[in-house]
């Protein structure tokens, strides 16, 4: 483009919009969680336009991509129109609904419904609507590789519709522990796109779940059947517990095996009603990772370690019983102990779900939100049991496997005591542990 020509785009961004626009002037990758009629869409598409008229590489290429093709032309296609109507010299494509600028540069709609289709362009920047609504593999296997050789941004746009891959997402960009990654929240009240009228219109004619889900940007509003909610996991992060109160309880390690491909291997220490920090491995090697739980093991002296035995689990289970840990495999298909539940797992899970609401202090862990608020349950399953989403139905919804979370719960197996040595050595210490303080 002329640097001397100068365009009116007839955009004019809401306070939170430049926000936003100056978050991406210094990360790479931004998930955006806005509330309904906050203007996702505009901005999304003004971000693509502003970085194709201003891309100085060769054939420039920008995407925008939503769950279905028929979804990315009724949301966006009229908005890319009209912004550059007034560009000289655009060029559009309505067979492929793209529009190509007077640089060459190419900014086209797509559909996660067909991830074939946009295997082996590449991109330089990309907007991802609605993630939690498309197939987990196209991100990961298609999109991010497209941005790699001229290490393009993305944008990830949507509302909140539960614990799923969107939701994962955004607790991993606040956390920090993505590099170039950043996340921005903003609910209704935020923004000052809609009236406090029609805010409270909106109140009145909804439901509470559809207004916090719509409205305030509650993650937790859709779930309906979640065994832990994200109020109950972010309260016990917070929780404060003398160390009077755990220090003569027992202390127990559950560790989950990774079984396959993005699964990971977890460490996980509780003593009494303090979870520490747990350490997250992705190992192949069994005896790499049954020598990081020995090294956990002598640090702490646990009085059992819970190992799940499923898949490899028996070779790590079996190398810490040669080295003389008291390690103790257990199958996540077993039958329970008490009949209420439909298999081990589930009897697992639901006793440490009692244990969180019950004052149980969790880690800060952004990594544990997800995993511990993600698996739904039923109440009774076709032989009238309590029933933990597996976790082949969770990755068929998006979601990661839960391995943190499985093994936290691999530390309610069965119940261990303490050493009376311990026990009395220990109980009358006074200091409050917070969370955070120790890691595994």
């Amino acid at each position: 483009m002329n640097a001397n020509v100068t365009i009116e785009l007839g955009f004019k961004p809401y306070p939170h919009q430049r926000a936003a626009h100056a978050l991406l002037l210094v990360c790479r990758f931004l998930v955006l969680v806005w509330h309904r009629r906050a203007g996702k869409t505009v901005f999304a598409v003004m971000e693509l336009l502003l970085a194709a008229l201003r891309c100085d590489r060769p054939r420039g290429r920008y995407g925008y991509i939503a769950p279905f093709l028929h979804q990315a032309k009724e949301i966006a296609w009229a908005y890319l129109l009209d912004f550059t109507k007034d560009i000289p010299g655009r060029i559009v494509n309505v067979a492929e609904l793209s529009v190509t600028l007077p640089n060459e540069a190419r900014i086209r709609l797509y559909g996660a419904d067909n991830p074939d289709a946009l295997r082996g362009g590449y991109l330089d920047g990309v907007v991802l609507d609605e993630k939690a609504d498309m197939k987990p593999q196209v991100w990961g296997e298609i999109v991010r590789p497209m941005l790699a050789d001229r290490e393009g941004w993305a944008i990830f746009i949507g509302t909140p519709k539960g614990v799923n891959q969107f939701s994962e997402l955004y607790f991993d960009a606040i956390s920090g522990k993505r590099e170039g990654w950043r996340g921005d929240l903003r609910r209704a009240r935020d923004t000052g796109v809609l009236s406090d009228k029609e805010i409270e219109a909106s109140r009145a004619e909804m439901s509470p779940q559809e207004f916090a889900q719509e409205f305030d940007c509650d993650f937790a509003a859709a779930q309906t059947n979640a065994l832990l909610s994200l109020e109950n996991v972010l309260a016990a992060q917070k929780r404060a517990i003398p160390e009077r109160e755990f220090t003569h309880a027992p202390k127990v390690l559950g560790v989950d095996v990774a079984r396959e491909g993005d699964d990971r291997s977890c460490i996980f220490l509780r003593q009494g009603l303090v979870a520490f920090e747990p350490r997250v491995l992705r190992i192949d090697d069994l005896m790499t990772l049954a020598g990081q739980v020995a090294e956990v093991a002598e640090r702490h002296q646990p009085a059992a370690i819970f190992v799940d035995k499923g898949g490899m689990g028996s070779g790590v289970e079996d190398r810490l019983r040669q080295l003389g840990y008291p390690a103790i495999g257990v199958d996540f298909g077993w039958s329970p102990l008490d009949p209420r539940f439909a298999n081990k797992r589930t009897e697992m899970w639901w006793a440490m779900a009692e244990w969180v609401r019950g004052g149980g202090s969790l880690p800060a862990s952004q990594e544990l939100v997800v995993d511990l608020t993600a698996p739904e349950y039923r109440f009774a399953n076709d032989k009238g049991k309590v029933e933990l989403e597996s976790k082949a139905k969770m990755k068929k919804r998006g979601l990661r496997s839960p391995d943190v979370g499985d093994a936290l719960a691999l530390t309610f197996a069965m119940p261990v005591a303490a050493p009376a040595d311990v026990a009395t050595a220990t109980a009358r210490r006074s200091r409050t542990y917070r969370p955070h303080e120790g890691r595994v």
